[in-house]
């Protein structure tokens, strides 16, 4: 039996978000690695070591945190701190709020 390449689907990443459980592409999701008790964000997916991944809205960030999701999802003992993320989380929601009351650029022709 042989296989072409359109008998074969298409191979998605997809990812778990550790808040709902919900799973999405990396691009919908923030990064995470642990480093010393801390837990940082790394949005550009390239930070070496275990990742884990979140929705960047603070209710997977509350659900996650109330779930001890964290230290199962890294793999390590012990409560992690995750303000760094939390922080990240609120700016970038404050950043889309912002955007999204903000009024749309206009361009003015030159004559």
């Amino acid at each position: 039996m042989t296989e072409t390449a359109d008998a074969r689907p298409e191979k998605h990443q997809e990812r778990t978000c550790i808040g709902c459980r919900k799973r999405d592409s990396p691009a919908g999701l923030l990064r995470m690695t642990v480093s010393g008790g801390l837990v940082l964000p790394d949005p550009d997916h390239r930070a070496p070591g275990r990742g884990a991944h979140l929705h960047p809205v603070t209710e997977c960030l509350d659900l996650a945190e109330r779930r001890k999701a964290f230290p199962r999802a890294f793999k390590v003992p012990g409560p992690l701190d995750v303000s760094l993320v939390r922080e990240h989380v609120e700016q970038q929601e404050s950043g889309k709020a912002s955007a999204a009351a903000r009024p749309p650029a206009t361009t003015v022709a030159k004559t």
